[in-house]
């Protein structure tokens, strides 16, 4: 089911059954190693957060890639990387492209042409065709879902939360309810500035919630969706969101993981709120990759 209004999600979620039924955090992850690494004009165009006046620096960029590996790892996740593609230099970003339930393989549609090519490599679709997964291909049919980008999911109960803009349509809405097996969806209109529901409000191994509620023309949505996580809610300043302490992504029940920018923007508060429900906060340097408008959570596609 999708709903559109806070007052419809709240009735369907007290009235139905959610039961935190699968895995809440994925066994691995996909990650794309930067190549030639640049800055997409085409993608500034609707992504506020990029820096299109420092030069990126592709050694760096890779370096920092590499960093992030090797700081998952080391939590015992394990880490799927595939080699970065000149020919789509800024394509670092897989959680976009590429995603899995238990069952599924989902291959999603880009908004921008530059980063449509993404979709057709050959490699991860055979790394995953050689797996039990169904594939569902979204970048052949006539919508655009830019997948975990735009659609935020509490794996455990199925349910997502999803942030409309320009990079996802209503048939892209309804083709990501249905390939993900959701039993629940609930859509909401985002400020103009805001492309990804993933910089604004993250679930955090389906227990807790990180939000910034001034990224929403209806203010009634953040305080619904905060009732899904009671208690467990913690609440972006416009500082910290900014700093992408809400692209994040927790990787087992406990490991949290940020990027280096979103750790130092995090007042005393928000980071005893995370501590405090048990998450222990894992980050790494990230700042040349932010140039392209995304950071920690963009950069790993999680595989379940």
């Amino acid at each position: 089911m999708i709903v559109s209004c806070a007052e419809d999600f709240l009735d369907e979620l007290n009235n139905g059954e959610f039961p935190a039924e699968g895995p809440a955090c994925a066994k691995a992850v996909l990650m794309v190693e930067p190549m030639e690494f640049t800055i997409s004009t085409e993608s500034a165009s609707d992504n506020y957060y990029m820096n299109l006046v420092d030069k990126a620096d592709a050694q760096r960029a890779l370096l920092q890639a590499r960093g992030l590996a090797d700081l998952i790892t080391g939590q015992g996740v394990e880490v799927v990387v595939f080699p970065g593609d000149p020919d789509t230099p800024d394509a670092i970003f897989p959680n976009n492209v590429f995603a899995t339930t238990s069952d599924h393989f989902i291959i999603g549609h880009m908004l921008h042409p530059s980063r449509q090519k993404e979709a057709g490599r050959q490699d991860i679709q055979s790394y995953f065709q050689t797996r039990p997964y169904t594939r569902i291909d979204l970048s052949q049919r006539e919508c655009i879902a830019e997948l975990t980008g735009t659609l935020i999911i509490d794996s455990a109960r199925h349910i997502g939360f999803c942030g409309m803009s320009g990079r996802v349509d209503p048939a892209g809405l309804e083709a990501m309810h249905d390939a993900f097996g959701l039993k629940l969806v609930f859509c909401f209109e985002l400020q103009p500035i805001e492309y990804h529901t993933n910089v604004i409000m993250m679930v955090l191994a389906s227990r807790a919630c990180v939000i910034f509620p001034g990224a929403f023309i209806d203010p009634a949505v953040p305080d619904a969706i905060a009732k899904a996580f009671p208690g467990r809610t913690l609440l972006l300043n416009e500082t910290e969101k900014n700093a992408f302490a809400g692209n994040c992504i927790a990787l087992t029940d406990k490991d949290l993981f940020m990027s280096q920018t979103g750790v130092d923007a995090l007042r005393v508060s928000s980071r005893a709120a995370l501590e405090a429900w048990g998450f222990v906060i894992h980050s790494t340097q990230l700042d040349e990759i932010e140039k392209a408008g995304g950071s920690l959570r963009c950069m790993v596609a999680e595989i379940f």
